[in-house]
C-alpha cells in the first residue's frame, strides 16, 4: 500500500511506493533546485551576518543592522498552488528587465505570485525589501515608506529620496512595491528616480494598472487555469487543473478529508468555472466547505443577490481589500473617476461580453458621448476591471469576470439606471438583428448575433417594457444561434413556443422553416416535413419571394431526411427557379449546390457535377468559409461516386485547409478522405479516420446526415472484416493520439496546417508515429518507462528475441538509433497527442 506525503517545498502530494529505497522530498526538478538555492542562500546569510556581527562594534547604527537583514519576506502559511509557467516566464523576464509590473484584477493573485517568485530569486540579489503600500492614503508618505521598509532613517543634510538613493547605491538589490494602483502617479515618480540613480536596482511592482514609465515590462497575471468542459468526473484530468487544486487544497485545510472524488468532481469544477478561476474567489468558496456543500455552493454562485455575500469572509489577518471579492472590488471602483464608474456598472448587462459597438449603444448618454467610450474602455482594461477575450478575433472582444459584473450590477440598481440600460442593450440587439433580414438562406448564415448568445439570453428576459415584434425578432435570431451551433433541444423548445404566438405571424414563414430544420437535425423527418408543409404555405399566401425560397429549401432538407430524394430535386429546382429571380449570384450558387447534393443522393451523379462545375467557382470567390466548405465536400462526394479519386481526394483536402480543426466542419472531408481511402484499397488508413472521426464526434456530441452516417458506418465495418488483426489493432490505436490539428495532419499525409504552409522540411520524425503497428507501439511505450528487453517479453508473452526485431523496426521507421531517443519521442508524441 503506498504512503502519502507531500513535497517539502510547495506542498504537492507525492506518492511513495513499497518498493523502498529512499522517499522523495520533492515533487520536481524544479523544486529540489530552489530548495537547493535556498539552503545556499540561507548559508551565505548566516557567514555575513557571523562576519558583520564580529566586525561590528555593539553600538551599531540602525542602518548597519538594517543591511543584515536579508529577504526579510513574511512567511508563507499556506501552500502555492500551480502557477509553474508564470514563475518560469517572470524568471525570465526579470533578466532582460529592472521594472517589471505584474498587474490583473482584484484577487487574482498578483501579490502571492511576487512573494514567491521573490522567494525563489537566485541569491545574486543581495537584497530583496517588500514595500507594502495598500495602507497608505496619499503620495505624500510613500518615500518615508519605502525607507521605513529598507530600515533607514534621515541624514544630516539628506532627506526622502536622496536617502533612498544613498542606501541602496551600487548593491545590487529587489525591490517589491505592493499595490501600487492607488498611487500610480507617485509610484511611477519615485520609480523612474530610483532606477536612474542605481545603476543595479530592479524593482518588481504589483497594481491593477500598468505604471506607465519608460523601460516598464508588463506581467498581466492571469485566471488559474480550469478543467476543460468535457472532462467530465474524471478526477486525474480536473486536478492537473490550477483552480481546481487550488479548491481542493483550501476545503481541506478547512475540513480535514475533504477530497475530490467522482461524486463532487463536476460540481467542483463548475464552482471554479463560475468564478473564472479567480485566485481569491476561490479561496474563499472553499473556506465554505464543512458548513456548505459543493452543491450548495454552486447554487449560492447562480443567485446574483447572493453571490457577493457567499465570497466573504476572507482571513482576519489579511489585507482589508481581500475580506471579500465585494471588498476587493470597491477598492478598485474607489479609484474611477465618474465617467470611468457609469460605464463599468452599465457593462454589467452584458453578460456575455461586448465590443466597442455594443458598449458605445448601452454605455454612452448620461454625459458620456459615443466617443468617448473607447478611452473610457481602455481606462478600465488597463485597471484590470475588464478583461479581452484572447485571440485575434475582430472586433476585439471584453468581458467583465463574473464576481466583478456581480459587484457592477449592484452598483447599477443602486444608481437606478438599470431598467434604462437594459433598454438600450435591448434596442441594440434588434438593431443587429435587423442588418440582415433580407438574407434569404439566413438560417444557414452565420448570424451577426453568434457571439451575442448569451447577451440574447439575458437581455430580453430581463428587460421590461419592451416592443412585442422586438421580443419575437430576438428570440427567432436566439433559436437560429441555437441551430447554427448545432444546439437543436435548445433552438426547438424557443421555435416551439413562437410557433403557438400570435406576435410571430408577422415573420411568416422564418418560424416554420427553422423549426423544421431543427426537426431534421434532431432526426424527427416526421415533424420535420410536417414543419416544412406549413413554412412553404404560410409563404405562399405572403407572396414575399425570399422567404418562400427558404420554405422550400427547408422542406427540401426535411424530405432528404426521410430520404424522398426525388421529391426534395422537385423543391429545390422550384427553390432555384424563385432565387434566380432575385438577382444574387452567390444565393443562387447555393441554392445550386444544394440540388447537386439531392440529385448525388437520388443517383444523378452526371447532372450533380455539371452543377457543382457552375456554382462551385462562385462559392469559392464570394462565400463565407462555412458555405464554400459544404459546397467542396458536396463537390467531393459527386467525384467520388463518379470514381474519380484523386480529384475527391483534392477537394476533401481543400475543406480541412479552410475549416477549423477542432470544429464539426472538418469532419466531413475527413470521413471523405476515408472513403477515398477505401476506394482505392488502403483499409487500414480508412479505419483509422472512420475511427478518429467517431471519436472527435462523440467528444463534439454530433452526428451527420443518416445517408452520410450509414455510408461511413459501412466502410468501418467493411475495413474490420478485411484487415489483418494486427492491422486492425493499429488503426485502432493509432487513431487514439488523433485529435485537432493531428487528424489534419495524418488526413493530408503531411503534417500540422502550418508545417503545410512552411514546406515538409519543418515535420518532426513525431509526425510519422502511425506507420508503426499495434505491437511495435506497445513496445515503444514499454521502453519509455524505462523495461528491459526481457521485462517487456515477459509483459507482452514474447521472447526477447521478437522485442528486438519489433525495436529494430522502430528505428528504422523512425529513424532512431537509441533507446533513449525512442523514450523521448514518445514523451513527446504523447504529450501533444493529450493536447484536444
Amino acid at each position: 500500500m503506498s504512503q502519502s506525503r507531500t513535497c517539502e517545498l510547495c506542498g504537492t502530494t507525492l506518492i511513495t511506493r513499497p518498493q523502498g529505497g529512499r522517499p522523495a522530498r520533492y515533487c520536481s526538478n524544479a523544486c529540489r533546485q530552489r530548495a537547493l538555492r535556498r539552503r545556499t542562500a540561507a548559508r551565505d546569510t548566516v557567514r555575513t551576518q557571523g562576519a558583520a556581527s564580529i566586525a561590528a562594534p555593539t553600538t551599531a547604527p540602525a542602518a548597519t543592522t538594517a543591511a543584515t537583514r536579508e529577504r526579510d519576506l513574511p512567511p508563507a502559511l499556506d501552500s502555492f498552488v500551480g502557477r509553474r509557467q508564470e514563475l518560469s516566464s517572470l524568471r525570465a523576464l526579470l533578466r532582460s528587465t529592472r521594472l517589471l509590473t505584474l498587474t490583473g484584477a482584484g484577487g487574482v493573485g498578483k501579490t502571492r505570485l511576487a512573494l514567491e517568485f521573490a522567494r525563489g530569486l537566485p541569491s545574486r540579489y543581495a537584497r530583496l525589501d517588500l514595500v507594502e503600500l495598500d495602507s497608505l492614503r496619499d503620495g505624500a508618505t510613500l518615500t518615508q515608506s519605502v525607507a521605513d521598509a529598507l530600515g533607514v532613517g534621515e541624514r544630516a543634510g539628506r532627506t526622502g529620496v536622496d536617502v533612498l538613493v544613498r542606501t541602496i547605491g551600487n548593491a545590487s538589490r529587489l525591490l517589491l512595491l505592493d499595490n501600487c494602483e492607488h498611487l500610480a502617479e507617485p509610484c511611477a515618480r519615485l520609480v523612474v528616480t530610483l532606477l536612474g540613480r542605481c545603476p543595479r536596482l530592479r524593482i518588481l511592482a504589483t497594481s491593477r494598472e500598468a505604471l506607465r514609465v519608460p523601460g516598464e515590462t508588463v506581467f498581466r497575471v492571469g485566471e488559474l487555469s480550469l478543467p476543460p468542459a468535457d472532462t467530465g468526473d474524471d478526477v486525474t484530468a480536473l486536478l492537473r487543473a490550477d483552480a481546481v487544486r487550488l479548491f481542493v487544497e483550501r476545503a481541506a485545510h478547512r475540513s480535514p478529508g475533504f477530497a475530490l472524488d467522482r461524486n463532487n468532481g463536476r460540481l467542483v469544477a463548475e464552482i471554479c468555472r463560475r468564478l473564472d478561476g479567480l485566485t481569491l474567489a476561490i479561496e474563499l468558496a472553499a473556506g465554505h466547505i464543512g458548513t456548505l456543500a459543493p452543491g450548495d455552493i454552486l447554487a449560492g454562485l447562480d443567485d446574483q443577490l447572493s453571490q457577493l455575500d457567499l465570497l466573504a469572509g476572507g482571513s482576519r489577518t489579511g489585507p482589508r481589500r481581500h475580506s471579500g471579492l465585494a471588498t476587493a472590488v470597491d477598492w478598485s471602483h474607489r479609484l474611477l473617476d465618474p465617467a470611468e464608474q457609469a460605464v463599468f456598472r452599465r457593462l454589467a448587462v452584458l453578460v456575455g461580453g461586448f465590443d466597442l459597438a455594443a458598449a458605445r449603444s448601452v454605455c454612452a448618454g448620461g454625459g458620456i458621448g459615443p466617443r468617448e467610450v473607447l478611452p473610457l474602455l481602455c481606462a478600465l482594461e488597463a485597471k484590470s476591471l475588464i478583461v479581452r477575450l484572447p485571440g485575434d478575433a475582430t472586433p476585439t472582444r471584453f468581458r467583465q469576470l463574473g464576481v466583478i459584473r456581480a459587484y457592477a450590477m449592484e452598483r447599477l440598481r443602486a444608481s437606478g439606471e438599470l431598467g434604462p440600460t437594459l433598454r438600450s442593450a435591448l434596442t441594440w440587439l434588434h438593431e443587429v438583428a435587423e442588418r440582415d433580414r433580407g438574407d434569404v438562406f439566413a438560417d444557414q448564415a452565420s448570424s451577426p448575433l453568434t457571439a451575442e448568445r448569451d447577451n440574447l439570453t439575458s437581455v430580453p428576459a430581463h428587460a421590461t417594457g419592451q416592443d412585442e415584434a422586438a421580443r419575437v425578432r430576438l428570440t427567432l435570431e436566439l433559436a437560429r444561434v441555437h441551430y447554427q451551433q448545432e444546439r437543436p433541444s435548445a433552438a426547438g423548445a424557443l421555435l416551439t413556443g413562437l410557433l403557438r404566438e400570435p406576435g410571430s405571424r408577422a415573420l411568416g414563414g422564418e418560424v416554420a422553416a427553422l423549426a423544421a430544420r431543427v426537426a431534421a437535425q434532431k432526426a424527427d423527418p416526421h415533424r420535420a416535413l410536417s414543419l416544412g408543409e406549413r413554412a412553404v404555405n404560410l409563404e405562399r399566401r405572403r407572396h414575399v419571394p425570399a422567404g418562400l425560397a427558404n420554405a422550400l429549401d427547408a422542406r427540401a432538407a426535411a424530405r432528404l431526411c426521410r430520404g424522398e430524394f426525388a421529391e426534395a430535386v422537385t423543391d429545390l429546382r422550384a427553390c432555384l427557379d424563385v432565387v434566380a429571380s432575385l438577382g444574387s449570384p452567390e444565393d443562387v450558387a447555393w441554392c445550386t449546390q444544394h440540388l447537386a447534393w439531392a440529385l448525388l443522393q437520388a443517383g444523378a451523379e452526371r447532372e450533380a457535377d455539371e452543377l457543382m462545375a457552375d456554382c462551385l467557382p462562385v462559392l469559392r470567390e464570394q462565400a463565407p468559409w462555412p458555405r464554400a466548405a459544404a459546397a467542396l465536400h458536396t463537390a467531393g462526394a459527386v467525384r467520388l461516386a463518379l470514381g474519380q479519386l484523386e480529384s475527391a481526394e483534392a477537394l476533401f483536402a481543400e475543406v480541412l485547409r479552410i475549416a477549423p480543426g477542432g470544429s464539426f466542419h472538418a469532419l466531413y472531408p475527413v470521413e471523405g478522405l476515408a472513403l477515398v481511402a477505401a476506394e482505392s484499397g488502403d483499409m487500414q488508413r480508412a479505419l483509422r479516420l472512420c475511427e478518429a472521426s467517431a471519436q472527435a464526434r462523440r467528444r463534439l456530441d454530433t452526428e451527420p446526415e443518416a445517408p452520410w452516417r450509414r455510408r461511413i458506418e459501412q466502410v468501418a465495418a467493411r475495413a474490420r472484416t478485411l484487415l489483418p488483426t494486427a492491422a486492425r489493432e493499429a488503426a485502432v490505436v493509432g487513431a487514439r493520439g488523433l485529435r485537432g490539428d493531428r487528424l489534419v495532419a495524418y488526413a493530408l499525409r503531411t503534417g500540422s496546417r502550418e508545417q503545410v504552409r512552411q514546406g515538409p522540411d519543418t515535420m518532426g520524425a513525431g509526425d510519422e508515429w502511425w506507420r508503426l503497428t499495434a505491437r511495435e507501439f506497445m513496445v515503444v511505450e514499454l521502453v519509455a518507462k524505462g523495461l528491459t528487453n526481457r521485462q517487456i517479453a515477459g509483459q507482452l508473452g514474447l521472447s526477447a528475441h521478437t522485442v528486438a526485431t519489433h525495436l529494430d523496426r522502430v528505428r528504422d521507421k523512425l529513424g532512431l538509433r537509441s533507446r533513449t531517443q525512442i523514450a523521448l519521442w514518445f514523451g513527446r508524441r504523447d504529450s501533444e497527442a493529450s493536447v484536444p
